[in-house]
């Protein structure tokens, strides 16, 4: 057996157009939709990331700014500058890059993004609203997980999924929606017993950990799909996701990195940006 790959090439390339449509209407009627990326890191991989999210948003005809505070900001300045431009009317969307400075947690400051303008879904209170079944943006990468099962034709009601992570940014909020298909989902993590007896039994497998190679075919139910949402960076500057290689003869179906997760990831950004543009 050899897995299928899942790329997401083509949902986010659908996902793109359909938003560059909703932009420009917006745009026309006197709003352009406006993301600001606040960074406060000098981590290449980081700046990569915000880098191809404004050649995104420029495509998909939004405006995008980034508001550097530089890798020795304050937490208070990081704060400050979360709630001016909440409340910015001409901005729409807001995004706060990590990782941040050391001291910092991105739950406090998160805090500091309303509800509304909250397009990844940090602000404690929008993980709050996922978890109650409110409307809220959810965490783009986790969504992106969602979105990408569905696209492929993955079915979840009913079917046993194990998520392995625990974070707010994919984990948690992933659980909730996979929930809201109807799935079971089991959630594991770095101090679960015998990790591999309980993702071995799961129709779909997330990865969400961070940790290169830490999924190996021993943990993966023949024919099951998995989806690789770890982008760890190697030596010599590529990713890797947190599923090892030997997964590709065990599993039915698997999402490759990059080229899987993290282009559905940016596109659903954008689509929220616009989305938050057309709510104000």
């Amino acid at each position: 057996m050899t897995a299928t790959l899942l790329y997401g090439k083509e949902l986010a390339g659908a996902l793109r157009q359909a938003t560059a449509t909703h932009a420009a209407d917006l745009t026309a009627r006197g709003t352009r939709p406006h993301l600001t990326v606040v960074t406060a890191t000098s981590d290449e991989s980081s700046a990569w990331y915000v880098r191809s999210i404004a050649r995104a948003a420029a495509k998909a005809g939004l405006r995008c700014t980034v508001a550097d505070l530089g890798d020795d900001a304050p937490a208070e300045d990081v704060r400050a500058r979360l709630m001016e431009l909440s409340a910015d009317p001409d901005v729409h969307g807001i995004i706060l890059q990590t990782p941040l400075p050391q001291g910092a947690h991105l739950e406090d400051l998160a805090s500091a993004i309303v509800p509304a303008k909250d397009v990844d879904g940090a602000n404690p209170l929008s993980l709050g609203r996922l978890a109650s079944g409110l409307p809220a943006f959810a965490p783009a990468t986790a969504e992106a997980v969602v979105a990408l099962l569905d696209h492929h034709g993955v079915a979840l009601h009913g079917r046993h999924v194990a998520v392995v992570g625990r974070s707010t940014v994919v984990g948690k909020p992933a659980a909730h929606l996979l929930l809201d298909r109807h799935a079971t989902v089991t959630v594991c993590h770095s101090r679960t017993t015998d990790l591999a007896a309980i993702t071995s039994t799961a129709d779909v497998l997330v990865a969400a950990v961070g940790r290169p190679g830490l999924i190996t075919a021993a943990h993966v139910r023949p024919g099951a799909t998995v989806i690789d949402v770890g982008t760890n960076p190697t030596d010599d500057g590529g990713l890797v996701g947190d599923v090892d290689p030997s997964v590709m003869s065990t599993a039915g179906a698997l999402t490759p990195v990059p080229g899987g997760v993290g282009p559905v990831t940016t596109a659903l950004l954008l689509r929220h940006t616009v989305m938050a543009a057309d709510a104000s």
